[in-house]
Formats: C-alpha cells, sequence, structure tokens
C-alpha cells in the first residue's frame, strides 16, 4: 500500500489548525476594533463633533487597499473592509440609507459600495422619495444617480435638487456592466426588460444579437430580472447580482456598447466633509434672463481659475425660456480663493446654492 504524500505546506490537519488559529486571531482584531471605534465615537462627542467621518473613512480604506500585497486583489479587500466598516458603524449609531430601489438595483450596489450591507438599506419608489427621505429626517443619508458616461445627465435628479436642495456630501462612481439574463438560450429569447437607460447603453448589442426581440421598459432593472424570472421566453438588462437574487442564469455578460460605462452617484445628507485637498465642490444657480448673464459668470469661473469638472443646465419650472445651473469644480469651498469666487457670483446669480464640497472618488466595480 503506497503512502498518500502531504504537500510541502505541511499536513492538512497542521495547516487546518493553522487556519484556525488565524480566525480566531482575526474575531480578536475585529471586536478590538470595534471597541477603539466606539472610543473614538464617544471622545468626539464630548467634544461636540460628529460620531463617525465617512470621508476619513473612505481615506483609511484608499490607504489600507493600497498597501495590500496580495493573494486577495483590491477588489476583494475593499468588499471585506466595507462590511467591516459598515457593521461597526452601527455600533456607534444606526445608519438609515435611502436608494432608489428595488434591491439589486444599480443604486443598491452603489449603497452597498459606500455603506456597506450592515447600514439600514431602505429601498424607496422614486428620486424624489430620497430627497423627501432626508429632507423629513427619515434617513440619515440618500444616495442618487446623477450622471451617467454614456446618456449624460439624470434629470429626475436635477429636478429635485432645484425643488429641493440637499446638501451633497460624497460620490461613488460605479462601473456600469450590464448582463443578459433569463431562463432560456438567446435563441428563445423574444422580450428584453430593462429600464430605458440599461436599454440604450446596449442599443448596438441588442440590434447585433437580439434584432427581432421586442424591447420592453421598466422603471427598474431588478423588477426586470424579477419578470424574466417567471416569464417564459423573457428575458433581463441587469446587474449579475439581480440575477444571482431571481435565480436568473448569464445569457451573455458584459454587453454594454460602451466598456467604460460608469455612472456617478451622489450622497445626500449627512455632516460636510472637512477639506481633503482632492476635492470638488458643486453648486446650483440661477441668472437674470438678459444678454451676458452667463459669460459673466463664467468670467468669475475663470478669473479665480476653478476647473470645472461638470457642467449642466436644466430648464426651470413653469418657464419656457429660464434655466437653472449646475457646476461643478475643483477645490473646497472653505479654502479663500473659492471663497471669493463664490461673493462674486453671489452678485451676479438671482439664486446661488452651494450644494457641496466633497473628496474625488475614482470608477469601482
Amino acid at each position: 500500500m503506497t503512502k498518500k504524500k502531504t504537500n510541502s505546506g505541511g499536513s492538512p490537519a497542521g495547516v487546518q489548525k493553522e487556519i484556525q488559529r488565524l480566525d480566531r486571531e482575526l474575531l480578536k482584531v475585529l471586536n478590538s476594533r470595534a471597541v477603539a471605534v466606539q472610543r473614538l465615537a464617544k471622545i468626539r462627542q464630548n467634544g461636540g463633533g460628529p460620531l463617525y467621518d465617512l470621508t476619513e473613512e473612505q481615506q483609511s480604506l484608499a490607504e489600507l487597499v493600497a498597501q495590500s500585497k496580495g493573494p486577495l486583489d483590491e477588489r476583494a479587500i475593499r468588499n471585506v473592509m466595507r462590511e467591516v466598516l459598515g457593521v461597526v458603524r452601527t455600533l456607534v449609531k444606526p445608519v438609515r440609507v435611502a436608494y432608489l430601489g428595488p434591491k439589486y438595483s444599480y443604486s443598491h450596489l452603489a449603497a452597498i459600495e459606500r455603506f456597506g450591507d450592515g447600514p439600514d438599506l431602505t429601498p424607496v419608489a422614486t428620486i424624489k422619495a430620497v430627497f423627501e427621505s432626508i429632507h423629513f429626517n427619515q434617513a440619515n443619508f440618500g444616495i442618487v444617480p446623477i450622471e451617467n458616461s454614456t446618456d449624460g445627465r439624470i434629470i429626475d435628479t436635477l429636478d429635485m435638487f432645484a425643488r429641493l436642495p440637499t446638501r451633497i456630501t460624497g460620490e461613488v462612481q460605479l462601473a456600469i456592466h450590464h448582463y443578459l439574463l433569463g431562463k432560456c438560450p438567446r435563441g428563445e429569447v423574444v422580450e428584453v426588460y430593462s429600464k430605458p437607460q440599461a436599454l440604450s447603453q446596449c442599443r448596438e448589442w441588442l440590434a447585433k444579437n437580439l434584432p427581432e426581440a421586442k424591447q420592453i421598459e421598466l422603471t427598474s432593472t431588478a423588477v426586470a430580472a424579477q419578470i424574466a424570472a417567471d416569464k417564459p421566453g423573457a428575458a433581463a438588462i441587469a446587474s449579475q447580482e439581480a440575477g444571482q437574487h431571481y435565480g436568473l442564469t448569464v445569457i451573455d455578460a458584459a454587453i454594454e456598447d460602451n466598456k467604460s460605462n460608469v455612472t456617478r452617484f451622489a450622497i445626500i445628507g449627512g455632516e460636510q466633509p472637512s477639506r481633503t485637498g482632492r476635492d470638488k465642490t458643486a453648486l446650483m444657480f440661477e441668472i437674470p434672463h438678459k444678454p451676458g448673464s452667463l459669460a459673466d459668470v463664467m468670467g468669475i469661473f475663470k478669473r479665480g481659475r476653478l476647473n470645472l469638472t461638470w457642467i449642466e443646465s436644466f430648464p426651470m419650472r413653469n418657464s419656457k425660456s429660464e434655466y437653472v445651473f449646475f457646476v461643478e469644480f475643483e477645490g473646497h469651498q472653505s479654502e479663500t480663493r473659492i471663497k471669493k469666487s463664490l461673493d462674486a457670483l453671489a452678485r451676479k446669480t438671482t439664486r446661488l446654492e452651494v450644494l457641496g464640497s466633497y473628496p474625488r472618488s475614482e470608477p469601482v466595480g
């Protein structure tokens, strides 16, 4: 009888004992970290400050990811640590986050990316409802899509900022990968369900690969996945996570026409982040309806050497010719040069809202 060989790492039993030892150490460190976070929150509370600092959390997470030497990759480290941050945060104070639902919509995935699954993530039916959750103190934070690299601005979000100005305290840039999901082969798909933006972002792929399939618009990609799970011949364009939740198989992956497709989400509510040195500031303003008004405002940005990263115009309600403008530029509103520019803007505009200053983010996902 031949004796079974073991690898150079020792016997299976020995390696298993090492894993158990590491698990015990990990458990001890996690609990110690939770205690330290509670102590820090108490010190901050005694000093009159916020219990926790989400910006500080994100900076620490980025530094930790950069220090990892593997074998876990950046995404894996980020996934683990954001859950640790989220769960420990709830020990200090439960955090309720409103997002455009249902579960496994892209807004839900963006909320998980920033807050983890530990907090009370609360789906609501509309972008308007996210804003109202913050306005009426029904949630601590909200997360809303603000622009997409393929389709541009998110009209419902800009409309709500104009109607109910709300502080922006952060952003999440989520790489959007669309999946064709269903319970049948591609050749048997006769209907494709998704929200209009997702169908638009896959229009070339659909024209080439499913030219005869009927495209049906819904309010959510997650709802589309739910329908595809119950209806023969139906497929959904949605996230891979939505497909897993509803028991669908991936018929085709990454079917978005633009492989650099990114949706930027604004985090609303919470405390104004302190200056980090890599910030952006968002404004909303209205100008007099007369020649040269917009040129006067743009001149202020130029003289202040403010590098614009985003600009949008949006028709004002009950007006055929007047607009509200959204602008974002590099820098923090606490900087002296930016304060001077804001003072000059106040004199040239009929309405000026500083929506917030927050750290720049990088696309994830």
